[in-house]
């Protein structure tokens, strides 16, 4: 099946932005001085310390917001609520650097599931589908990568696939349970791995936040940028997954692929 030129448009579209993120070179911008040399400010062993905070804040954000949010597809995303809320918790971040993180992160993580989950409603997506609260979840993992991953499992399909098994037997195990239920040890598992890619653009937004001069003001568009990215990110994929239930998956991925290739 051929996709209409609409369609094709919105595909284009959805694979520029999920396949050139480019948020390392925002917050470069950002903060006036490359990430290489704000790594500087870190501390040692916190690559460590930030992936056991990031996984503890999807956890959390998984149980409060996709558990909480209603289901009514189709309505206008609250993008620039979501943003105030996330800049305002950076601006803590950037005031205090590294000691905030255990506070700062579960918070904007929240916040920026709750807005992942706005972006699928309005594109469809119905809330109450075990399905769609998994690839919610699914979006932290795009436009970044885990440090075992080599060049090739960098690309958006890629990523799907790498959590496409963990996906399929969360959504087995998905009911009413939450995330911290005994039952629900498939979507921790699920969690890790997404946890993984997540947590190396935590590290890039916290190196940045580190810097000394950074300051609350830098710290609240350090968060913004980071937001923007994973709207961004939602915004594609759910565009992706509504014309998948159009035409099929294959043809869908297949498009997509000979689009990169141009």
């Amino acid at each position: 099946m051929n996709l209409s030129e609409n369609h094709l448009e919105e595909l284009r579209q959805a694979m520029e932005i999920l396949e050139n993120p480019g948020i390392v070179a925002k917050i470069t911008n950002a903060i006036g001085q490359p990430l290489e040399k704000a790594l500087e400010f870190l501390p040692k062993n916190v690559h460590e310390k930030i992936g056991t905070i990031t996984e503890a804040a999807l956890i959390k954000a998984a149980d409060t917001a996709i558990f909480t949010m209603k289901d009514t597809p189709n309505t206008r995303p609250s993008n620039w609520w979501h943003k105030f809320g996330v800049a305002a918790f950076g601006a803590v971040g950037g005031f205090f650097g590294l000691p905030a993180l255990t506070i700062e992160l579960p918070v904007s993580t929240t916040i920026m599931l709750r807005s992942v989950v706005d972006i699928a409603r309005s594109e469809g997506e119905s809330i109450a589908d075990p399905d769609v609260k998994l690839a919610c979840l699914e979006v932290f993992a795009l436009g970044g990568k885990s440090e075992s991953d080599n060049a090739s499992e960098s690309g958006y399909f890629a990523a799907r696939i790498a959590l496409a098994q963990t996906m399929a037997e969360a959504a087995r195990q998905f009911t009413t349970k939450t995330v911290a239920d005994e039952g629900a040890s498939v979507i921790v598992k699920l969690i890790s791995k997404v946890a993984a890619r997540f947590s190396v653009q935590v590290s890039e937004k916290v190196t940045a936040q580190a810097v000394p001069a950074i300051g609350a003001a830098g710290g609240a568009i350090v968060n913004t940028l980071f937001i923007d990215h994973f709207q961004a990110m939602a915004k594609g994929h759910f565009t992706v997954r509504r014309l998948e239930k159009i035409y099929g998956k294959e043809t869908i991925r297949t498009t997509y692929e000979e689009m990169l290739r141009k």
